[in-house]
């Protein structure tokens, strides 16, 4: 099971912090990865982990602003998003996949089976 929190409403250029608790397996055995979905709009691959290596992953929309960390004692990952953008409304998911799929940085949510019930992020302008 996967868990997020820490959604909310922020203006443009604010920070916001994700995160999601995983139970009932460890986060070192997967990639945890972070979606988005904007209303009208596909499903994105945001920022993943793989916690056993470090290998980390960033779509080009977000490089240089969202980090994501993770915490393998608290079975919690976090995405620390910064410089916050009206474009990136949208509802956030965890999803526990793969680890190749972040170490190879191809990111499909199909190959993602175990998801969290989401939590809205809007940025207003």
């Amino acid at each position: 099971q996967l868990v997020e929190s820490g959604g909310g409403l922020v203006e443009a250029g604010e920070s916001l912090s994700l995160s999601c608790v995983a139970s009932g397996f460890s986060i070192d055995d997967y990639a945890i990865t972070w979606f988005r979905q904007a209303p009208g709009k596909e499903r994105e691959g945001v920022s993943g982990i793989s916690s056993s290596d470090g290998s980390k992953y960033y779509a080009d929309s977000v490089k240089g602003r969202f980090t994501i960390s993770s915490d393998s004692s608290k079975n919690t990952v976090y995405l620390k998003m910064n410089s916050l953008k009206p474009e990136d409304t949208a509802v956030y998911y965890c999803a526990a996949g793969p680890p190749w799929t972040v170490v190879a940085g191809i990111i499909n949510s199909f190959e993602y089976d175990s998801w969290g019930q989401g939590t809205q992020v809007t940025v207003s302008s």
